[in-house]
């Protein structure tokens, strides 16, 4: 094995942007599967034949499995060297897109996202690390704004295409379009860059310490997911996975912190920056890729949009984001992040109230213009958070910080899909129990309704039919504007929690010493 390597020289003219080109393509299918069968899910679901809330499980499900591959990524490119992981992610990743679209029913489906998520753990880091490696010293800063820029037009293009498709094709294409694009940029990239494989090394990998974070966070989504269906804890089964969890869970913290070498480094919280920049991340993300599943759910299940318009209400939150992102990298160049991050989690806050307000009978440009506000909080948020959670870090730590901050964040993200479908579902079971207790007092007016229609030519049972669709329709529209609310609260609390961090500088400064 090599534990040396010669300097490798830049790339430069066509090839530097062929390569360029290919690598953040990987980026981009990666992060764009993070979105695109966000619109999708009452179509999939309904042709599977299971309820949209089981249809979440197709975010979950790779969005866990992505997560806890993230810790294993260190290794792997250690082991066989930066181009080779990531030319096997993208060829594995591809492949299981295939077999996602092939799925022919919801476990094979769940089955194969699993897969999906867990072989592309590499291929952000990967393309990240490979893009600066072929970029001269004074020209990285290029290479991020590329692969950066990637990581933002993804998610505005996923909810768009992925309703387009879902409207005009089959649900399957989601996946299919992965197919020609990872072959392409598997075998562009090795041929391009075989030769500049990075040194390799044999290190210990704590297999211990991934089995039993495998097992908590597996047990924990489960639970999650299923908790609603099964009545959470009136059933043994769900009982059982809480119990594992929790004891997986406590047996990984104790082996991880006294592992010599851990496949997640929990010393890392001993930073104050760290453990609270990581957990208003973790926060942050959560509330924000929560709402991004409720929002065109809601939209396709009670609101009547098709799966295209319900991702077009989206869009304008990435657009924005595109568009203010360079010049919020100036401004956190300049000043103290922690500023960024307050006002972009207090931005945050106010697109969600804004959510909250929404009337029954709300246009597009209603609905979408909480979403350009939403634009302007992307912008800094995940710059100006990364920068504040990585701050005082050597260098010797910082691909670990950076992996363990990506962990926490992706699992985060899934968690709060279910535990927000579940408190919408929740919420409008209430709401429509508190409705039906006023019903006695009203009727008259039920009745009187039901007579209005049938001179309309609609019969009795289609009339009824009517109004208790109104009434569902209604009970979750005040559920998801609770949720819009509720959201709104916890961006804005955990706006003067930044002010607990060290100040820090984006791109500036030495360490400083461990806090």
């Amino acid at each position: 094995m090599s534990d040396s390597a010669p300097e490798m020289k830049p790339m430069a003219g066509a090839a530097l942007a062929a390569t360029s080109i290919a690598l953040a393509l990987g980026t981009f299918m990666q992060v764009l599967d993070t979105s695109i069968a966000n619109v999708s899910i009452p179509t999939i679901a309904g042709d599977l034949g299971v309820s949209a809330d089981q249809g979440t499980w197709v975010i979950t499900s790779f969005a866990v499995a992505n997560g806890v591959s993230v810790p294993l990524t260190g290794w792997l490119m250690g082991r066989y060297g930066v181009v080779r992981t990531f030319v096997t992610s993208v060829a594995l990743f591809t492949a299981a897109s295939f077999l996602c679209g092939v799925a022919w029913n919801m476990p094979t489906l769940i089955l194969f996202r699993v897969l999906q998520g867990a072989v592309s753990g590499p291929m952000i880091p990967g393309s990240q690390a490979l893009m600066i490696s072929i970029f001269p010293a004074s020209r990285r800063g290029s290479a991020l704004a590329i692969w950066s820029m990637t990581t933002l037009v993804a998610p505005i293009t996923g909810p768009v295409l992925g309703g387009w498709i879902s409207d005009n094709y089959n649900w399957p294409w989601i996946f299919f379009i992965n197919v020609p694009v990872g072959i392409f940029c598997a075998l562009y990239c090795w041929r391009a860059m075989r030769s500049r494989e990075t040194p390799t090394r044999r290190v210990p990998v704590d297999k211990v310490g991934f089995g039993l974070l495998v097992v908590w966070v597996g047990a924990l989504q489960i639970m999650l997911d299923t908790g609603k269906d099964a009545d959470w804890f009136n059933s043994p089964v769900i009982v059982a996975e809480t119990i594992v969890a929790a004891i997986s869970f406590a047996a990984w913290v104790i082996w991880e912190l006294t592992e010599t070498h851990p496949i997640v480094n929990l010393r890392l919280f001993r930073s104050r920056n760290f453990a609270l920049g990581a957990a208003i991340t973790c926060i942050g993300y959560g509330v924000f890729f929560g709402n991004n599943v409720l929002l065109p759910l809601w939209l396709q299940t009670q609101v009547g949009y098709i799966a295209t318009w319900a991702g077009l209400v989206a869009a304008p939150s990435g657009v924005v984001a595109v568009l203010l992102t360079p010049l919020a990298a100036r401004l956190m160049q300049r000043f103290d992040v922690r500023w960024a991050a307050s006002a972009a989690l207090l931005t945050f806050g106010l697109s969600f109230w804004l959510r909250s307000l929404y009337p029954p009978d709300a246009s597009f440009a209603v609905l979408a213009l909480p979403l350009l506000v939403q634009g302007v909080a992307m912008s800094a948020f995940f710059t100006s958070l990364l920068t504040i959670t990585l701050h005082g870090i050597d260098g010797a730590r910082l691909p670990m910080a950076a992996g363990l901050s990506n962990f926490t964040r992706i699992t985060a993200g899934s968690f709060a899909t279910s535990i927000a479908t579940t408190a919408w579902d929740r919420g409008a079971a209430l709401n429509q129990n508190r409705m039906a207790d006023l019903a006695p007092s009203n009727g008259a007016a039920w009745t009187g309704a039901v007579q209005r229609l049938h001179h309309l030519g609609l019969d009795a049972t289609h009339a009824v039919g009517v109004l208790t669709g109104q009434f569902v329709g209604q009970s979750y529209l005040v559920s998801t504007l609770d949720f819009f609310r509720v959201s709104a609260w916890l961006m804005i609390f955990m706006a003067p929690a930044v002010w607990l961090t060290r100040k820090a500088m984006a791109g500036g400064g030495a360490a400083v010493a461990a806090d």
